[in-house]
């Protein structure tokens, strides 16, 4: 059992850690210094990244549909963006957002090391409030955002993304939460970020307007592309 907030919430492991190491085994031609790097800080910050595995899934999203725009609903030190970076092309762009400048420079610094830097856009403000200020349509929103701000974000994007295009969201299983508690109206212990996920997820799967799917890999992503 863990803590949140004052709660006490059950969770469940997504990916068993041999299954999790052998499907590393299988990508370890991707390691890169400055991967290898951000990782690196990841676990001494103890930073949540969506991880190795994740940013491939992410890369091979944004190829298999030609993105070229792509907005970050929370992109941290700039790990999520290596991947959807590298897939949009020299013509692409990623807007990232985040609220602490730290984190857009430390980003800064990894991705001008692999030449990407010139392919983002990075907002340091909310994310939501970014999104706002900025027009157009997108291949790909990506949400890794506050968990409490979930179900706001999808209704944001839902309609900003062009027909073929995908919404994608990270840790959508919770550590298993979602799995374990699944009753909104008499669930007590239930926190208010597993309350968000969970509701975010129905959404997004009672949407005739999209096709959803979620992966289990790590902490679960979903895929959801307009029709």
């Amino acid at each position: 059992m863990k803590q949140e907030k004052g709660r006490v919430d059950l969770t469940l492991p997504v990916v068993s850690p041999e299954i999790d190491r052998y499907m590393r085994t299988l990508v370890s031609s991707t390691d890169h210094s400055v991967l290898l790097e951000m990782e690196a800080y990841a676990q001494q910050h103890n930073f949540p990244i969506v991880n190795r595995l994740v940013g491939i899934f992410l890369e091979m999203q944004a190829k298999m549909i030609q993105a070229k725009r792509v907005f970050e609903f929370g992109s941290g030190y700039g790990y999520s963006a290596y991947w959807f970076a590298k897939a949009v092309g020299a013509e692409g762009e990623v807007i990232c957002s985040d609220m602490n400048p730290a984190n857009r420079a430390a980003a800064e610094k990894y991705l001008t090391t692999v030449d990407l830097w010139q392919r983002i856009d990075f907002k340091v403000e909310k994310a939501q409030d970014a999104f706002t200020k900025t027009e157009g349509l997108f291949d790909i929103c990506y949400n890794d955002a506050d968990k409490e701000g979930y179900p706001e974000i999808w209704q944001m994007a839902k309609n900003r993304i062009r027909p073929g295009g995908l919404y994608i969201a990270d840790n959508v299983l919770w550590s298993g939460r979602v799995a374990l508690q699944n009753d909104l109206n008499t669930a007590d212990s239930v926190s208010e970020s597993t309350k968000a996920i969970m509701q975010h997820n129905q959404m997004i799967f009672n949407d005739a307007e999209f096709d959803a799917f979620i992966n289990p890999t790590r902490d679960g992503v979903i895929v959801a592309r307009r029709k």
